[in-house]
């Protein structure tokens, strides 16, 4: 006789239900994350695009190697794997050549992803670690590959004289080693540099300059519930505070707007440090996983030989997410000790 069917399922927790299918989840995250793109084309040319979709397809293609090798189902409809290779993109500069993303896909899709178990077993985030191998692995053209924004000046003639001036340098390495006043000198007043960096008019990496864009998709995903306020507000509060108390001239001048608009934090604050796998379920636990990526992101800004922090301090932080669960975790609703005698 054919025994019958199973009627549970067991899995390990946590446990959260849901209306939304992970493929509509993932696919609302591309959706979100292509309108920096299209900027970026406009302000650096069209070479981030053939990046992007080299990046995407690499993505999607060692996704489906590496299922077929392992001997699991092939899953590459579901967006995460396209969610992967736009994140590594946007985080590379605008100038690589156009292999390095593809040796970049490898490293998070096959080695970060699939040889720890697979979507929902990794505990490093696949885009960061293609990222840091690709800086360990290739220094030179992962910190000199910059390309200063090609003017419009048919749109852009209000941001003032300091968009003629801009360097291929990126703000954070002009501030990490020149200080405030080399900024101010090559990109323009204060407030030109607030305003043309909140747009995305600066050099950069594919897809972190626009905060604009950024933070409309991060609002998005806020709106729909498929992530929650604690990790982003708690990450760039925590950057901004220690920026202001500690930041002097060779550190942003103590100014946290300038802080969190000159590098990766917003990118990574909304699509990165939340990402489902690599970070704490719980409210109290976000909030403190994102309060130490935030100082961690500081301390190396401030502490190390990089400009930017924000890759490293988030990867520092996803191996701890299954102990903040441990930490966190509800207390269960169950009769104490003794309370039945």
């Amino acid at each position: 006789m054919a025994p019958e069917p199973s009627i549970l399922a067991v899995s390990v927790s946590p446990h959260i239900r849901s209306g939304e299918s992970v493929e509509k989840i993932m696919w609302t995250v591309v959706a979100c994350l292509l309108p920096p793109l299209i900027l970026s084309i406009f302000i650096f040319g069209f070479q981030t695009l053939i990046i992007t979709l080299i990046s995407v397809a690499s993505c999607v293609v060692v996704e489906a190697v590496s299922q077929k090798l392992l001997h699991r189902p092939i899953t590459i409809k579901d967006g995460s794997a396209v969610i992967t290779g736009l994140l590594l993109a946007y985080i590379i500069p605008p100038g690589v050549p156009y292999w390095m993303p593809i040796l970049g896909s490898v490293m998070a899709i096959y080695v970060a992803k699939h040889l720890l178990g697979g979507i929902g077993f990794n505990f490093f985030n696949p885009a960061l670690i293609g990222r840091a191998f690709l800086v360990a692995t290739f220094p030179v053209a992962m910190t000199s590959a910059w390309l200063p924004p090609i003017r419009h000046a048919s749109i852009f003639k209000y941001m003032g004289g300091g968009v003629d001036a801009v360097s291929t340098a990126t703000p954070l390495y002009v501030l990490k080693h020149y200080g405030l006043g080399a900024v101010i000198e090559k990109f323009g007043s204060i407030s030109t540099i607030y305003g043309n960096f909140f747009i995305g008019w600066r050099p950069g990496c594919i897809g972190e300059t626009s905060a604009l864009l950024l933070l409309l998709g991060g609002l998005f995903l806020l709106y729909k519930k498929y992530i929650t306020w604690h990790i982003p507000v708690s990450m760039i509060g925590t950057i901004a505070l220690l920026t202001w108390a500690f930041g002097g001239e060779r550190a942003f001048g103590g100014d946290p707007l300038l802080a969190i608009l000159s590098g990766g934090v917003i990118i990574g604050a909304f699509f990165m440090a939340t990402d489902y796998v690599t970070s704490p379920s719980q409210p109290t636990a976000k909030l403190i996983f994102g309060v130490c990526i935030g100082a961690l992101t500081v301390l190396i800004r401030l502490k190390g030989g990089y400009p930017e922090g924000v890759c490293y301090a988030i990867l520092l932080m996803n191996p701890l997410t299954p102990a903040f669960e441990l930490w966190f975790k509800p207390k269960r609703f169950a009769a104490q000790k003794g309370a039945l005698k």
